[in-house]
């Protein structure tokens, strides 16, 4: 198999597993939305530890430490992603994947956004009117609501956010997991202890599948982000870009066919200007990757390639 399939195979593998994510997180119920955070944050740590061990590879903790500003960007990651978690967690078991999916979907308008506003990006004609689509959906989605779409909001901009730090930490995908992990695992495990002393706590109350089903919690978070991380090292952005869209039209497909949340026309028609926006987004960004092969390579001096 060729590296260019096997990273389809891996990007696939990942958004798939994404895409059935509210399937799991409902099952997980009675346990509270800071009940399953924490369960996953623990899990995470101890998945990825054994991970990392097999593969003889904790000696990167001993740099690490030795990076002040390295540490404080994983924190901020770590405090991004925990609130993207309990955002989307909550959002499942409280019966609006639906909204939930949405704020998967605005994210790479988001992403662009936070690209102009916090790096000073300049973004092409193409790209302000698919963000200007964009707002005009989530201003047609708030008149549904009734409000503004906020989960939707909260998992797009946490995600975004955590993406940026992400990318300029530049650390791979088990260790950064490991290490965001580990900075939540002491108020979770304090959490869980607190949950258990007051008798509130589901793990190993519930029945045998429910507490299997929160130990998984390690297993499913760490698979699909080094699938993602197999993918990406194998695959254009071009192609990682097209495949970021089946996680959020199969939790979409979750929240309408399985779970029968509504999608009245208003809504429907938000949901409309989102993917049109998406469509523009995608469009102008193969054409702008089209151009950028059909460039002839820039000739390099001796003294700038020393």
């Amino acid at each position: 198999m060729t590296p260019l399939r096997l990273g389809y195979l891996y990007g696939l593998a990942a958004y798939l597993l994404w895409g059935f994510f509210p399937l799991y997180f409902k099952l997980l119920r009675p346990a509270s939305p800071l009940e399953i955070l924490a369960h996953r944050v623990v899990w995470s740590v101890a998945f990825v530890a054994l991970l990392l061990v097999a593969m003889r590879n904790l000696g990167f903790l001993r740099a690490l430490s030795r990076r002040p500003r390295a540490l404080a960007g994983i924190a901020t990651a770590a405090a991004l992603i925990a609130v993207n978690w309990f955002t989307y967690i909550y959002g499942v078991n409280s019966d609006r994947v639906v909204e939930t999916a949405l704020g998967y979907f605005i994210n790479p308008l988001v992403v662009v956004l936070l690209g102009v506003v916090v790096l000073g990006e300049r973004l092409r004609p193409a790209q302000w009117l698919a963000l200007g689509v964009g707002a005009l959906a989530v201003a047609v989605l708030t008149i549904d609501y009734g409000r503004l779409p906020y989960l939707a909001l909260a998992l797009a901009f946490t995600f975004g956010g955590y993406s940026l730090v992400k990318k300029r930490l530049g650390l791979p995908a088990a260790e950064g997991l490991f290490v965001e992990s580990a900075v939540l695992a002491l108020p979770a495990l304090a959490f869980l202890g607190w949950l258990s002393v007051t008798g509130d706590a589901t793990f190993g109350q519930v029945s045998t599948a429910h507490t299997g089903l929160l130990v998984l919690a390690g297993a499913l978070t760490a698979i699909p982000l080094l699938l993602f991380a197999g993918a990406a090292n194998r695959l254009p952005l071009t192609g990682l870009g097209m495949l970021q869209y089946v996680a959020p039209i199969l939790q979409l497909g979750c929240g309408v066919l399985i779970f029968h949340e509504p999608m009245p026309p208003a809504r429907l028609a938000g949901f409309a200007l989102v993917w049109l926006a998406l469509i523009v987004f995608t469009a102008d960004g193969l054409r702008q990757a089209r151009r950028t092969r059909r460039q002839p390579p820039t000739a390099v001096s001796p003294a700038a390639a020393s």
